[in-house]
């Protein structure tokens, strides 16, 4: 029988800069959500207008939309470089 244990390092599949690309990808998509967040009224029978503000039609979809451009960045970034 042999004795010898396995010691070999753990082989992960993309570098430490993927994962930095990765977490700043995830933060953009995060904060795009949070800004799409709330806007309603407390009271249903009156409409609010800060539905259709910049900061939820355009500001928090193009947040969403750039954090998954970095994370297809992340992907296909090649960590050997």
């Amino acid at each position: 029988m042999s004795t010898e244990k396995n010691t070999s390092k753990p082989v992960f599949l993309f570098g430490k800069k993927n994962y930095l690309f990765m977490f700043i990808g995830l933060a953009f998509i995060a904060l795009g959500f949070i800004f799409m967040a709330g806007g309603g009224s407390n009271d249903p029978t009156i409409f609010n207008e800060a539905m259709y503000d910049f900061q939820r039609i355009r500001l928090a979809p193009t947040l969403v939309i750039i954090g998954l451009g970095i994370e297809i960045y992340a992907i296909l970034l090649n960590p050997k470089k």
